[in-house]
């Protein structure tokens, strides 16, 4: 069984399957993918995520603010956030995070916000889903700063080795997208074959960032598959192995979803 640990499944575009959800995440259920993460990025879409993790049995959510999706001057209320995620579906906290690259001028307001979703987390005991962009240097110094116990994941990874190990040292997990198949990611190649086995996560990030041989289509749920079999390739690894492995390392992380035994 496979997870897909990372979607915004309130955002796909499902044209190739008739307009229906339920027929998107079936597609995903006949290869092998046994759950699924919604991820919650505004206060607008968390009411969304809670009613699909409602819905669905194998389905699990997380409620939070992404760095691009604050309100202009103002990061999120922390009485807010705490109601929003005490609810038995959501899983974990974020995404939250850091992103210089579109927003370079925001960078002290997405720290606030950031370093609120990190309180939150040692509040609840509920890990973090993080987002990073152009902000290496910052993101790590807030997480060494928070200094969280059950930690979380790197969402999406596209740094280096030197970023991921020091994330690792700091207790947290990596997540690896389409973006791995991609040609000139050699560098995130070589993160995905040193990553330990247990630490290691992967993902859609759909509809964004479809894997080869869908680039250039919107992503879907199913193609987590494409991801985890181009992984275990590199990593010299049989894809029911990597499958395995990473669905128990969501289980370690996630202690909260709903996933069900192989």
């Amino acid at each position: 069984m496979l997870v897909d640990s990372h979607c915004h499944l309130d955002r796909l575009d499902l044209a190739a399957h008739g307009g229906s959800l339920d027929a998107a995440l079936d597609a995903a259920r006949a290869r092998g993918v046994g759950h699924f993460l919604c991820i919650g990025v505004s206060a607008d879409n968390a009411a969304q995520v809670k009613a699909l993790a409602e819905r669905y049995a194998d389905v699990d959510c997380s409620v939070g603010i992404h760095p691009l999706d604050l309100a202009p001057g103002a990061a999120p209320a922390m009485d807010w956030l705490l109601q929003e995620l005490n609810h038995p579906n959501v899983v974990a906290i974020g995404e939250t995070g850091l992103d210089y690259h579109y927003e370079p001028e925001a960078a002290e307001l997405q720290e606030a916000s950031f370093r609120l979703h990190l309180d939150a987390a040692r509040i609840t005991g509920k890990p973090v889903v993080i987002h990073t962009r152009a902000a290496r240097a910052d993101t790590l110094a807030l997480l060494r700063e928070a200094a969280l116990s059950q930690a979380g994941v790197l969402h999406c990874f596209t740094e280096d080795w030197d970023m991921a190990k020091a994330a690792l040292d700091l207790g947290y997990y990596i997540s690896l997208s389409g973006i791995v198949t991609f040609r000139n990611a050699d560098a995130l190649r070589d993160v995905a074959r040193q990553v330990p086995a247990d630490r290691l996560l992967v993902e859609t990030d759909s509809p964004y960032l479809a894997p080869i041989p869908h680039r250039g289509k919107p992503n879907l749920p199913e193609y987590v598959r494409d991801v985890a079999e181009f992984i275990a390739l590199v990593r010299g690894e049989r894809y029911e192995q990597l499958a395995e492995r990473t669905t128990d390392n969501f289980r370690r992380l996630f202690p909260l979803a709903r996933v069900r035994q192989a």
